[in-house]
């Protein structure tokens, strides 16, 4: 997995120049880009959303679009449109923003469903579909949507179909006293976003992705999972529980975090710590457990606590 760790590294400390004292959720975007997978970052403005975006982008030399959902926008805002060429007389097509390889929708909530949609495809398969012609997308390819958990007026929450195709949904949070002084000084003469360098290559990506499937489970670790996921459909307080889409982040991004972290091997651990963030977002609350502000970061941490942890080995 040296691959894997070498090429974490190297980004998680790039990064690190721009987004100061938030490892963690830089590395929940590796684990997503890893896994081939899309991010979901709620939190309020001002917290380095966009710029842990461009950050990423320039440290692997990626193609970065940046969208702005209003309630306005239609889909092909999102995924361009087909225009008449006088000269040609024929149609051509005007590829929109999302034709980048990582793409920032920010505010994701304040478009209309349909807007919203124009997503779903381009998401989970990779491509895009225009007055019936289908357009590849390039790889890799990450989409990292930014919502306000605070400001609600305005917006259209997100549907489940939409919610599940993130990987993961993350936190920023605010910095410490500490790391806001650092911010300060880094900031004193130019962003340090515009010196940001890249640091590994697009080859090096594509095979960190690769070496990630090789990473080992064991079928007890696998139960363990299924299991979790099992819990969410028949809990009390949950409405609709995890799908198997759901379940299969949670063994990708463990696999992810596993080789990141050196391993060729999964531990419940990983797992363990990679449930809240894979899963919590898939949940859907009953009413009757929303007017108690039940969260489903609690029932995570609820069905964590219940169910047994398999003792996995280390060898294969």
């Amino acid at each position: 997995m040296r691959i894997v760790q070498d090429f974490a590294r190297k980004v998680l400390d790039n990064v690190e120049n721009v987004i100061i004292g938030k490892r963690r959720p830089i590395e929940q975007t590796l684990l997503a880009l890893l896994c081939q997978g899309h991010v979901l970052i709620e939190d309020v403005p001002g917290t380095g959303k966009t710029m842990l975006a461009r950050a990423v982008a320039r440290s692997i030399g990626c193609t970065f679009r940046r969208i702005q959902f209003t309630p306005d926008m239609l889909p092909s805002d999102v995924t361009g449109v087909s225009m008449f060429n006088q000269k040609t007389q024929e149609f051509e097509f005007r590829p929109g923003p999302i034709f980048a390889q990582i793409v920032l929708v920010d505010e994701i909530n304040r478009a209309t469903p349909k807007t919203q949609s124009a997503l779903l495809e381009a998401m989970d398969e990779r491509q895009v579909t225009v007055d019936g012609y289908t357009y590849l997308l390039d790889k890799p390819f990450l989409v990292l949507a930014t919502q306000n958990p605070i400001e609600y007026e305005g917006t259209f929450p997100l549907p489940e179909a939409q919610l599940d195709r993130f990987l993961l949904r993350i936190h920023m949070g605010y910095p410490d006293k500490q790391d806001e002084v650092s911010i300060l000084n880094a900031q004193q003469y130019e962003h340090p976003i515009h010196t940001l360098e890249q640091v590994v290559s697009q080859e090096e990506l594509l095979e960190a992705q690769e070496a990630v499937k090789q990473v080992y489970a064991e079928a007890s670790l696998k139960e363990y999972i299924i299991n979790l996921c099992s819990a969410t459909r028949v809990h009390p307080d949950v409405y609709l529980g995890v799908s198997p889409r759901g379940s299969l982040a949670l063994y990708r991004t463990a696999q992810a975090l596993a080789a990141i972290r050196g391993r060729d091997f999964i531990i419940p651990d990983d797992i363990k710590y990679l449930a809240e963030p894979t899963l919590a977002h898939r949940l859907i609350i009953s009413p009757a457990a929303r007017v108690k502000n039940v969260d489903p970061a609690e029932v995570i941490q609820e069905i964590l606590s219940s169910i047994p942890v398999p003792e996995a080995s280390l060898r294969r």
